[in-house]
């Protein structure tokens, strides 16, 4: 057995036969330009980005009804490259200099993706959706077929050098036992669509992939981030079980009798069986913004009611919804939103429904309170709340429209009301905040971000834009101590919750909540209830001891 190093992206595990996923063959000499109709040419072009957008608008809603609004947005991007004026206008001059469409495709986009490829963090993976758009508009000229992705034999392991989102969108989880590429990391659409669908996949391999031939028994550790070529009996039939540890259904608590809740993070309808499935306690983070997505008007109250109606029959536990948040990373077509320097220090959050969007927000606090009163599990929260008047002028607007609903007879229902704590300045204010809500949801992604001065959107400073610096780690620290001290419940949905190595840290920590993406339930309540109390708090101050990360990782693994 020989074991190959990458990332894992999923906390799965699968084995299988290994088939190769290769990209499409190399075009042929192009013909002399003496021979070339340029206007046939040109219209063959034009014939093909049709063709293409229409696939593209077909690729987008079968993803969007298979796996989410937010995954299926790229579609829209690479809509976007096909009429990009620079794409286009490069594929005309090279007509016009007697290349046939498909090699003046290539070379258009040649130019693109070279450009991409030398750019930082995410820009660099769009050379990936580039080369997704070429090879369409290649087959859609050539009569090229694409490889039967979705027609694979039971328990096939896909090697690849690299994965496009269409490529990977196009995998079926029921067929497929998992994905090994040699490029990719974390944040690449590859990595994204294999979380979503519960796909167990390991990135950024390398060379050494290329050595594992086809009908090569494969095994795939997506939370060890282990490629395992012929793996014995053993590691394999531990692979095939796709987990190490069972789902437990019910409430969990730590070895010495503390309850901690264990969440699901939900963002759109067609998780909700797999956050059941996984064993959730509830949702504690409902991401509404599905609901304003993808189209071209807002939706009415009547319409968001019946959905959080829907979402908080599905739980018995409770059900925290956060308020719509918009902005930086979360632009929505039909809300003015002018391109600002900055987006992530800019006008989003609590921001924007303070401001701009009052009406929106108005009536998205008429449909939960009118929710609120059909079911008795419901918690709503703001996003990106940096100042006590910011909450103030959040909390006032729920007092209104529930003075309002009253005056009309409307039957509604106050719910637990709390924050999200995303910035320094929500830490440093954080009793103050604590004294008027109900609880404190701490978003380690963007408050590691903010705190860190790191962009997650730049992998450059990728190890910047890490939870287990101890800036981080005393931040989440002093906001549970001020939420315990007002008599609040404190808990955290950012990516460290779901991670079942930190779980024994964050219960040190004193976190009451942990909500997560659902695949990661299981592991993290196995950890729950592996964790004494008292050791976990020794863990934690040993961590907030700590003068850097490495110090902090040593601690972790009992060396510090």
């Amino acid at each position: 057995m020989r074991t190959l190093d990458g990332v894992g992206v999923t906390p799965l595990s699968g084995v299988g036969t290994a088939a190769w996923y290769g990209e499409r063959a190399a075009l042929p000499e192009p013909p002399d330009p003496a021979e070339i109709d340029r206007e046939a040419e040109r219209e063959r072009f034009e014939n093909a980005r049709n063709v293409a957008r229409t696939e593209l608008e077909r690729e987008r809603e079968r993803v969007e009804a298979a796996v989410g609004p937010e995954e299926a947005e790229i579609f829209e991007a690479h809509v976007q490259f096909l009429d990009d004026p620079q794409i286009t206008g490069g594929v005309e001059d090279a007509i016009g200099e007697g290349l046939p469409a498909e090699h003046a495709v290539e070379r258009a986009f040649g130019a693109g993706i070279e450009q991409f490829e030398g750019m930082e963090g995410r820009m660099a993976e769009r050379a990936d959706d580039l080369r997704d758009v070429r090879d369409r508009l290649v087959r859609a000229l050539t009569d090229g077929d694409r490889d039967a992705l979705a027609t694979l034999p039971e328990d096939t392991v896909i090697l690849a050098e690299r994965l496009t989102p269409s490529d990977t969108a196009r995998l079926d989880p029921e067929r497929v036992a998992g994905f090994a590429t040699a490029l990719g990391g974390r944040t690449s659409h590859a990595a994204i669509f294999a979380r979503a669908i519960g796909l167990p996949a390991v990135v950024g391999v390398g060379d050494a992939l290329d050595e594992v031939e086809a009908g090569t028994n494969v095994g795939i550790d997506g939370e060890a981030g282990e490629v395992l070529v012929e793996p014995d009996d053993e590691t394999g039939d531990r692979l095939a079980g796709g987990r190490a540890v069972a789902v437990r259904h019910g409430p969990v608590s730590t070895a010495d009798g503390t309850d901690i809740e264990v969440a699901a993070n939900v963002g759109r309808l067609a998780e909700l069986d797999g956050a059941r499935e996984a064993g959730t306690d509830g949702v504690g983070l409902l991401r509404t913004e599905f609901l304003f997505l993808d189209r071209d008007a807002p939706p009415d109250e009547d319409e968001q009611y019946e959905t959080y109606t829907r979402l908080l029959s599905a739980f018995e536990g409770r059900v925290v919804v956060r308020t719509l948040d918009v902005g930086g990373d979360k632009p929505i077509p039909y809300l003015d939103q002018p391109e600002e320097t900055n987006p992530f220090l800019g006008e989003r959050g609590v921001r924007r429904s303070l401001g701009p969007d009052d009406e929106l927000f108005e009536t998205q606090l008429r449909a939960l309170l009118r929710a609120g009163a059909a079911a008795g599990n419901l918690s709503v929260m703001f996003p990106l709340v940096a100042t006590v008047g910011e909450l103030d002028a959040a909390l006032d607007a729920v007092e209104r429209v529930a003075d309002d609903l009253a005056s009309e007879g409307v039957e509604h229902a106050v719910p637990e009301l709390g924050m999200m704590v995303e910035t320094p300045a929500s830490v440093f204010s954080a009793p103050e905040l604590a004294a008027r809500v109900d609880f404190l949801s701490i978003g380690t992604n963007d408050l590691a971000q903010y705190t860190m001065a790191a962009s997650r959107e730049n992998e450059r400073v990728a190890d910047l834009h890490d939870p287990r610096h101890p800036p981080v780690l005393r931040a989440i620290r002093r906001t549970v101590a001020a939420g315990h001290e007002a008599g609040v419940w404190v808990g955290i949905c950012g990516e460290m919750a779901g991670d079942p190595a930190l779980t024994e840290l964050l219960v040190g920590l004193g976190l009451d909540e942990l909500s997560m993406s659902a695949v990661t339930i299981p592991d993290v309540k196995a950890a729950v209830e592996n964790t004494d109390r008292e050791r976990a708090r020794d863990l934690a101050e040993r961590a907030l001891a700590a003068a850097t990360k490495d110090d902090v990782i040593r601690a972790l693994d009992g060396e510090l």
